[in-house]
C-alpha cells in the first residue's frame, strides 16, 4: 500500500499473505479473502490495482494464481473500490522503464522510489510496482480534462 499525493509517493505497508499449502484450495482462498478484508478495513484505501494474469509454463500454477486474483478483485469490489488492472509488461515499463525488466530490477527500483521501505520480498515489490503504476495512471487521468 502506498499514498500518492501528486508525484509524491509514500510507503504505507507491504507484505505477503501466506496460506498452508496442505489445506484445500477453497480453504486457502477463504483465508486469503479474510486477510484482504482485514487489510482493507484497517487501511481504507481509496483505490486498488491488480496485475493481469499471465500464462506461465505451469497451467496449474496459472489457474491457482487466477483464483487468488479473483478473490482479490472480489474483496476490493465489496469494499467499494474500483480496480485498475495492468499487464505485467506495462507495470515493469512504468516503474523500471522497460517491459522486460527482471524481478531484481523491479525490486531495486521500488527501493529507490520508496526509500526506507522494508520490502517483504519479490512478490511484495511487484505489488508495490502495480500500486505505483496505478497511482501514476490516476494522476495522469486527473491532468487530462
Amino acid at each position: 500500500m502506498i499514498r500518492a499525493e501528486g508525484n509524491r509517493l509514500a510507503h504505507l505497508a507491504n507484505g505477503q499473505i501466506r496460506t498452508a499449502s496442505a489445506d484445500p484450495l477453497a480453504q486457502r482462498l477463504a483465508g486469503l479473502a479474510d486477510a484482504l478484508d482485514a487489510l482493507l478495513a484497517e487501511h481504507r484505501p481509496a483505490a486498488a490495482a491488480a496485475e493481469e494474469v499471465f500464462v506461465n509454463q505451469n497451467p496449474a500454477s496459472t489457474l491457482k494464481l487466477a483464483h487468488a486474483r479473483g478473490v482479490a478483485l472480489l474483496c476490493a469490489a465489496r469494499a467499494g473500490l474500483a480496480v485498475g488492472e495492468y499487464a505485467p509488461t506495462l507495470v515493469k515499463k512504468a516503474v523500471v522503464g522497460t517491459g522486460r525488466a527482471s524481478k531484481e530490477q523491479v525490486h531495486a527500483m521500488i527501493s529507490r522510489l520508496l526509500p526506507g521501505a522494508k520490502i517483504a520480498g519479490p512478490d511484495a515489490a511487484d505489488a508495490l510496482a502495480v500500486a505505483i503504476t496505478h497511482a501514476h495512471h490516476l494522476a495522469s487521468a486527473r491532468r487530462i480534462p
